[in-house]
């Protein structure tokens, strides 16, 4: 496959993540989709994502896994809490590949007035790349 630098389009009903950072900005594009209950988080893998391997790295799997679960679990609560991460464990089970679509869907466990609590499943075309787990401190 030739490199891949442009994401193209998005599936259906995606937007550009409506919050972003220097951060997200050089290690994005990040995208959304609204749900019933939150948003899933999404991005299509390009060269500049990818190990020596040539598969999305792991630290970009974390960022999507961090940045969907504390935006969702943010979003949760009105207005939104304002949140800082205290803790995100990660368990790698596959991987992805230059031009495919990786997705974050994020379940809020708990969301309160000091922690907030939040699971994603992290899945190319429906199969599972990563699971996460995060505690999110409310200053």
């Amino acid at each position: 496959m030739p490199p891949l630098d442009d994401p193209g389009p998005c599936p259906p009903g995606f937007k550009p993540l409506f919050r972003t950072s220097p951060f997200l900005d050089a290690s994005g594009p990040f995208f959304y989709k609204p749900e019933e209950s939150g948003f899933i988080v999404g991005l299509r893998v390009l060269d500049k994502h990818t190990n020596a391997s040539g598969t999305v790295h792991g630290g970009l799997v974390a960022t999507l896994a961090d940045v969907s679960m504390g935006y969702v679990a943010a979003a949760s609560k009105t207005p939104a809490l304002r949140m800082i991460t205290a803790s995100l464990g990660i368990d790698f089970v596959g991987t992805a590949q230059v031009g495919e679509w990786v997705e974050s869907h994020v379940d809020v466990v708990k969301a309160g007035s000091r922690l907030a609590f939040a699971n994603a499943r992290i899945a190319v075309d429906g199969a599972c790349v990563a699971s996460a787990r995060a505690v999110f401190l409310v200053p």
